[in-house]
């Protein structure tokens, strides 16, 4: 009890002393002495509304830092951010602290970050309360979006590399991603615990690929919290602050947004410029649409609203925004009566996997056309066209960054909203360039983008077809060369580069055909190097390809939902593959039926259903030949005409199998 009274006085004393007179974490952790690197907590007694609130002008310009962790899969993204919350005393420090900013189901299922995430952090040095801004960000190739407007935020980022399998594929991606971006970088070699490790090698690596002398990598292991708290101080030192003034009107930029089902949209936001508070009129620059600011505050990880948000800080923005459009990714905030100049785009989502998407019963469209709505916001890198299906009825045609997000987007749908759907199998976008006067009139342009099959134009009408490229980069033990280059022969990829990156690791770049890498060749790259390779790809435009639509029919009646487009090679082998699918699902009849691909009027492919066929000879014993035959001819007849108005119909379970899997390359 005297032990309590007496931490009461001391900080009676304090607040007394200081005008920003902050409460010590310590309180609750039952502390006697300060540790030098503990901070004051954030939060500050507001006698207006009766609750904590925090005094964000505590924090000069030149005391914020704003920095993103980046890495490849797995290296310990989201450890190290577990740990820097602990230090700072954002989080109380228990074993349960376990990937604390993956808030969302699938990523601590999966043991990945889908979405950037952000928390503000304290932290003193030399005497000095700092505002640290951290914005965890994903490592898969799937998410480089993410990325991307996660480092239009900030002014350094956290070059996370682990010790034991060096620098992988997405290394290399997101270090190009910030140093096109101009951002201070910061190498921090990870898990130097494990048995393994060889930070040295790593070392060299990044001195090579990178260019970033040795001497400036920080050795650590977030797992046990070894050095950590010397990155903290690096952050300090080696990030600059943001070049903004507080001077100057109010001009804050879009980075993220979420949506909550009673306030509406929550956006992110980066202030560059000017103070913004509640009650505020503010207006978009995309929308042009006038809002009041209900709520600001800041991440800490969770929201803490605050009086004011200053140039240079991050944070929350709620002002009644409800409809998908009013929150757009890169979009510019300033007050009503003061207009700035919007902020130029920065890298914006490009779809490069699309895929039909319809619920399993049509009775719950509506419910899943109002998930959808909901996850696209949170999501806004998904693109979405309404589309229709014989077979599967009304839906969607849904754009995804890559096969990962297309599964993510999906288990989200099924785990936040409680909706089943169908899912299609993936095809990526081509282009048409017409040479028909009357479709260029029709299209009110000479190049159409082809993102469903049964929108492929007929060959009389195009002077070329167009598939989409991208410049793939290869990461692998160098005893795996010899299959990893006959895997990319096979997916016409053209050798770029060859690079030796230290004793072992070769580093490859080939330009692949989208469509040709989409669906399994990350299994197979996997799978021939024994898990050692990665693999990351960047968009390198489009290219001529010679490209042929592929129809399926049954008993001659085209099946819409079964047509592809594939490259002329190619065609054989996924024709022959897709009928052999469908010959196991589609169930017998009593009549025979032929599974054929076509391409134009020519079959390439076939398969036969064999009829169910009753023995009408069992009663005949001998006798006149001329009774068999009049009974054979007779059956046969009855078989014909069943073929001609009997309805072949796949079973749907069946149909989404064949829909669901990729045929053989």
């Amino acid at each position: 009890m005297f032990a309590l009274v007496k931490r009461v006085v001391h900080l009676h004393v304090r607040l007394k002393k200081s005008y920003h007179g902050g409460i010590f974490s310590y309180l609750s952790l039952g502390m006697e002495e300060l540790p030098p690197h503990r901070t004051v907590s954030l939060r500050q007694y507001h006698s207006g509304s009766g609750k904590d609130m925090v005094d964000m002008s505590m924090f000069p310009v030149e005391n914020i830092r704003n920095f993103s962790i980046i890495a490849h899969v797995d290296h310990g993204k989201s450890t190290l951010a577990d740990r820097l919350l602990e230090i700072t005393g954002t989080i109380a420090k228990t074993d349960h602290n376990k990937q604390v900013l993956d808030k969302l189901q699938v990523e601590r299922e999966r043991g990945i970050t889908v979405k950037a995430q952000t928390a503000s952090l304290i932290y003193n040095h030399e005497g000095t309360n700092y505002l640290l801004n951290l914005i965890d960000t994903p490592g898969h190739v799937d998410f480089n979006y993410e990325v991307s407007r996660s480092l239009s935020a900030c002014q350094g980022v956290l070059l996370v590399v682990d010790a034991n399998e060096g620098i992988q594929a997405q290394t290399v991606a997101n270090f190009y991603l910030a140093f096109e971006a101009q951002l201070s970088i910061i190498p921090v070699i990870n898990k130097i615990d494990l048995k393994n490790a060889d930070p040295e090698r790593v070392e060299n690596q990044i001195e090579m690929v990178f260019d970033i002398p040795k001497r400036d990598c920080i050795r650590i292991s977030a797992k046990l919290g070894t050095n950590v708290e010397r990155i903290l101080q690096e952050v300090i030192e080696r990030i600059p602050p943001p070049p903004v003034s507080t001077e100057d009107p109010l001009k804050a930029l879009v980075f993220d947004s979420t949506f909550d089902q009673y306030r509406g949209v929550i956006a992110n936001i980066a202030l560059y410029g000017g103070e913004i508070r509640k009650g505020q009129r503010i207006t978009s620059a995309h929308t042009k649409k006038i809002y009041e600011v209900n709520e600001i505050g800041i991440l800490t990880p969770n929201e803490q609203p605050t009086h004011k948000l200053y140039a240079g800080q991050v944070g929350y923005l709620i002002a009644g925004m409800k409809e998908i459009t009013e929150a757009q990714i890169g979009d510019t905030i300033y007050l009503h009566n003061q207009p700035v100049d919007p902020f130029p785009g920065f890298k914006s989502a490009k779809p490069m996997v699309f895929a039909g998407m319809y619920p399993v019963d049509q009775s719950e469209y509506n419910n899943l056309k109002s998930a959808v709505e909901k996850l696209t916001l949170n999501d806004s890198s998904v693109t979405v066209h309404r589309d229709s299906s014989l077979a599967l009825g009304a839906g969607w045609r849904l754009g995804f960054l890559g096969l990962l997000h297309m599964e993510v987007f999906n288990q989200r749908l099924e785990q936040e909203y409680n909706a089943s759907v169908i899912l299609t199998s993936p095809t990526v976008p081509y282009k048409a360039v017409l040479s028909s006067a009357k479709l260029i009139k029709e299209h009110k342009t000479k190049q159409i983008t082809i993102i469903n099959p049964a929108e492929f134009p007929d060959k009389s009408t195009v002077v070329e077809y167009l598939e989409p490229t991208v410049l793939g980069t290869i990461i692998t033990p160098d005893e795996h060369i010899g299959k990893i280059i006959s895997l990319c022969q096979t997916r016409r990829a053209v050798q770029k580069d060859l690079l030796y990156i230290d004793d072992h690791r070769v580093m490859m770049k080939y330009l692949f055909p989208l469509n040709e890498i989409v669906v399994d060749f990350y299994d197979a790259l996997k799978s021939l190097s024994s898990g050692y390779a990665s693999f990351d790809y960047e968009d390198a435009g489009y290219q001529t390809a010679d490209l042929v639509k592929m129809d399926i029919l049954l008993n001659g009646n085209p099946v819409e939902e079964l047509g592809t487009i594939v490259h002329k090679e190619k065609a054989y082998p996924v024709a022959k593959s897709m009928c052999e699918r469908l010959k196991d699902v589609i169930p017998r009849q009593l009549f025979e039926i032929a599974i054929q691909a076509a391409i134009g009027s020519k079959i390439i492919a076939r398969e036969t259903v064999k009829a169910y066929r009753k023995n009408v000879l069992a009663k005949c014993y001998g006798g006149d030949i001329s009774r068999k035959m009049k009974l054979l001819k007779r059956q046969a007849e009855g078989k014909k005409k069943l073929r001609k108005i009997g309805n072949i119909e796949v079973p749907k379970d069946a149909f989404i199998s064949v829909l669901k899997r990729q045929p053989d390359k």
